[in-house]
């Protein structure tokens, strides 16, 4: 260190005190980098890495970013997970003695980024908390650009993982035990891109995190804002106070509240189900479009679009809470030119909790300051609008609102209507605001006037044609003379820079103008400012009341959209039941719907109940719908929780506490798992998760493993679920197994239906109905035929299932045509009996599987039994043949 130069000696000591980040280092007008710093923005921002001297043998890497851009390159290094480090000059170099002092002012990571330019205005950017103590986690979860602040605790690592796929953080810090909690790191940062970083012990200490969560909300004790309950949750929400608080370096004022939640408020939706029924995007291109969000966003503000994504993330449970949004909804339907008066006056509404947040920070400028000017502007005709609807919730939502006509006075009287973006150049309020700030404006605009008669009168006595007064911030005003006139500069002139083709001069007239236009200047420059801070910490001192309102307007904007679409897309009110039923008349599909040609959408009804419709088993071919079908049911369930209105002619709904679908599976190679390890690990998460109250959507089980494997799971599965003392839950089941048809009459709850399909020689029409029945065949060749199969290999395929049809002893194994329970309500297991081959040449090994069966005591044989047995003899045979 005592080698290095003074500046780079400071340098290394901010360094040492931010190893984890790299260092954005103010140096004028840049912001410089240094050593491996600069070597990795080479890397990752393309910079050019040129070196400095340092005090060394060797120069120092050195690259740097002009400060009026940073913004772009720090928001390119958290993109990438990296942690940013801005150190700022903290005094004027014109007063400094020595080295100017540095400090640095805030830390900019992933889950705290605050540059509205790099951040998707209609979703959150959380950072979220995680304590694991034995075998229990608290969970918090902030959005520092919204002030948003919650906590909540779960007592497993699945429910952990729902919390996770639910907010999507962009960050996650945690404690050490969380590495060991059996939680997939991997997968958290690698395929959801999440940054992890465990912090030091003292951020988890409870008493710590007490006190640091009092000292924030101004309060002697945690006992009145509800988190009593949430012990392990209070900690994580303590660890990310001081978190923010150091990397912040702010008071964050703006994060007014703590909101604790409990996980069973909401309806609990895994990743996979999320990503199945592409909720807010689609799930091969990653897009909006084609996603649910995609088709209810008819949002007019940032806030009504981040408070829907968050309403489609977290259904409702709570029946009074959905009845409410339906009320409105209605209301709103009824006085359609009322509803489109709201959406003409929420258009120009700015983002009000990103800018309260900028207030907070102290990084809000003079065009922000018009932003919430205007948007304040719309509030009162918003509020005499709302005021108008009879619904509960609109009452409660007039209650809350605040015109803020004052504050919007405070910024329309005083902030120029196209101000400039900086806050240190002037020129920002408007004439007649603050009597000094005139008089020095005015005093600059004649300094103005006093330089353009200088320049003419020295014209005219020096006979130089083409001089000029020009200003620059290093050497101040001059006069500048090209070399063709440099011998007619009077001698008195005193040589201030020369150039290639040019000579500049001051005199000591000119030099005192200077001080007088650029004191004046400086003094205006400064007052403006100050006046500037001091209206902003005025707004900030109203920043619950605009936070409220915010909420209000965010809110009223989602349901606007709500009735906006249930209005164009012909949705209806759905009703809620108490029977445990589902009933669906003439459903359809939201999204499919949008994207095809209008009324080509082919509806079709659904019942499932606690009793005879637990199960519905739905066979048909490939392409014909079933997969559509089933995500529809899924999402009309999910809508109507959502507090919307639904695709469908008719809806009678019970409340659901989960939706579970395992639709299509590939392989995950990356953690070695094939695609039928990934179908039963899916699988399994139902199996141990369902409730009675849940829907399950289950597509094709066990597929990817021998016919005999797939099937014996997919019998056993469909057992498990329909049995009430397991599982009971309602469930669409499609399968190509049609043996699986056979369950019908024979467990209680079963029900096949099938897709409808219409012959035309050897091709076929997908009718896409839904009708009761099993079908009788898949139709595959059909399929491999529409798909553009060459013929030569189709009519082989015909004849290889002719053949199979007629002699192949699996498809008489494979009928199971007897399997009952005698009292599956009991729980007692099943008895079965097999119907086993019709035909059959004896041999030797045939008669060895005959004896065995002769010897077997059926009483005691399971239906999973019966199957591992009639697998066991099928390898014999074909040993044999």
């Amino acid at each position: 260190m005592e080698q290095l130069t003074p500046m780079m000696q400071q340098y290394m000591e901010t360094k040492n005190e931010y190893k984890d980040c790299i260092l954005f280092y103010r140096l004028g007008d840049f912001y410089e980098m240094f050593f491996d710093d600069a070597i990795c923005a080479h890397k990752e921002l393309e910079l050019t890495l040129t070196g400095k001297s340092c005090g060394l043998k060797e120069r120092a890497p050195m690259c740097g970013v002009p400060f009026h851009s940073a913004e772009t390159y720090i928001n390119r290094l958290v993109e990438r997970g990296y942690k940013v480090a801005i150190c700022e000059q903290v005094e004027d170099p014109k007063l400094a003695k020595g080295l100017v002092k540095r400090e640095v002012t805030r830390i900019v990571t992933p889950g705290t980024n605050c540059f509205t330019g790099s951040l998707d205005e209609t979703r959150n950017n959380y950072l979220m908390g995680i304590v694991s103590v034995d075998h229990s986690f608290g969970i918090s979860i902030v959005d520092v650009t919204t002030g948003e602040y919650m906590l909540t605790e779960v007592e497993s690592v699945s429910k952990l993982l729902d919390e996770v796929n639910k907010f999507m953080p962009a960050e996650i810090i945690c404690n050490d035990s969380f590495y060991i909690s059996g939680v997939d790191l991997t997968d958290l940062s690698e395929r959801l891109g999440i940054t992890i970083s465990a912090l030091e012990p003292r951020y988890f200490e409870k008493e710590s995190c007490r006190e640091a969560l009092c000292r924030h909300f101004h309060v002697s004790s945690l006992d009145g804002m509800g988190v009593e309950e949430y012990s392990i949750g209070m900690i994580a929400a303590g660890a990310v106070m001081m978190y923010l608080i150091e990397t912040q370096k702010c008071a964050l004022e703006h994060i007014s509240h703590l909101q604790p939640y409990h996980v069973g408020k909401y309806m609990l939706l895994d990743r996979n189900t999320r990503r199945n029924l592409e909720l807010v995007e689609t799930l091969r291109e990653k897009q909006k479009r084609g996603s649910l969000l995609w088709v209810l966003d008819k949002t007019k503000t940032a806030m009504g679009a981040r408070k829907l994504r968050a309403s489609i993330e977290q259904p409702l449970i709570e029946e009074e809470e959905i009845l409410a949004r339906y009320d409105a909804i209605e209301e709103l339907n009824a006085n359609v030119i009322t509803r489109e008066e709201i959406r003409e006056y929420l258009n120009p509404v700015y983002d009000l909790e990103r800018l309260l947040s900028k207030i907070s920070y102290r990084t809000v400028n003079p065009r922000d300051m018009i932003a919430l000017e205007s948007s304040l502007e719309m509030l009162p005709a918003i509020r005499m609008l709302l005021g108008n609807f009879k619904a509960p919730l609109f009452k409660d939502l007039y209650d809350k609102m605040d015109a803020l006509e004052d504050i919007y006075g405070w910024i329309h009287s005083a902030i120029e209507e196209e101000p400039p973006i900086s806050v240190r150049e002037g020129g920002i309020f408007k004439n007649g605001y603050h009597e000094e700030i005139d008089k020095l404006r005015q005093a600059k605009t004649e300094g103005k006037d006093w330089l353009a008669n200088l320049e003419a009168k020295e014209k005219e006595h020096t006979g130089i044609k083409n001089l000029r007064i020009k200003y620059n911030k290093v050497f101040g005003y001059y006069f500048e003379v090209t070399k063709s006139f440099l011998d007619q500069v009077p001698e008195n002139w005193i040589r201030k820079q020369t150039l290639t083709n040019a000579e500049r001069y001051t005199t000591d007239e000119l030099k005192e103008m200077e001080d007088v236009i650029l004191g004046a200047e400086d003094r205006l420059y400064n007052l403006e400012y100050a006046v500037f801070c001091e209206l902003r910490d005025k707004i900030f001192e109203q920043m619950k009341r605009i936070q409220d309102t915010a909420s209000v307007i965010a809110f009223l904007d989602m349901l606007a959209s709500l009735a906006y679409v249930a209005e164009h897309n012909q949705y209806v009110r759905p009703t809620i039941n108490h029977n445990g039923s589902i009933t669906i008349k003439e459903g359809r599909h939201p999204v499919i719907e949008q994207m095809m040609t209008k009324d080509m959408f082919i509806a079709n009804d659904t019942y499932l109940d606690d009793d005879t419709h637990r199960v519905v088993i739905i066979t048909g071919p490939n392409m014909a719908g079933k997969s559509t079908y089933m995500r529809q049911t899924a999402l009309i369930s999910l809508m109507a929780q959502i507090g919307c209105f639904v695709p469908a002619r008719e809806a009678d709904l019970s409340l659901v506490d989960r939706i579970f679908t395992r639709v299509g599976a590939s392989d995950d190679l990356a953690s070695g798992q094939s695609t039928f390890m990934v179908e039963m690990t899916e699988v399994a998460n139902i199996l141990h998760n369902a409730t009675k109250d849940s829907l399950i959507i289950l597509d094709e089980i066990g597929r990817g493993t021998s016919t005999f494997d797939g099937l014996s799971i997919a019998w056993s599965v469909v057992e498990h679920i329909v049995n009430k003392k397991k599982i009971g839950a309602k469930t669409l089941f499609a399968t190509h197994y049609h043996e699986l048809t056979e369950l019908e009459g024979k467990l209680e709850g079963v029900q096949n239906y099938c897709i409808a399909v219409k012959e035309d020689g050897e091709d076929i029409v997908f009718l896409r109905k839904i009708v009761k029945g099993g079908a009788d065949r898949s139709y595959g060749i059909q399929v491999a035929r529409l798909a553009g199969v060459p013929d030569e290999v189709l009519v082989r395929a015909r004849e290889i299932a002719d053949l199979l049809e007629a002699k192949d002893a699996n498809s008489n194994l494979s009928k199971l045509t007897d399997l009952s329970e005698k009292d599956l309500k009991g729980g007692t297991e099943a008895m079965t009996q097999l119907s086993i081959f019709d035909t059959m040449e004896t041999t030797n090994q045939t008669d060895a599987i005959l004896f065995e069966l002769r010897d077997i005591n059926l009483s005691n044989v399971t239906p999973m039994d019966a199957m591992n047995l009639v697998y066991k003899w099928q390898n014999k045979l074909k040993e044999q043949w």
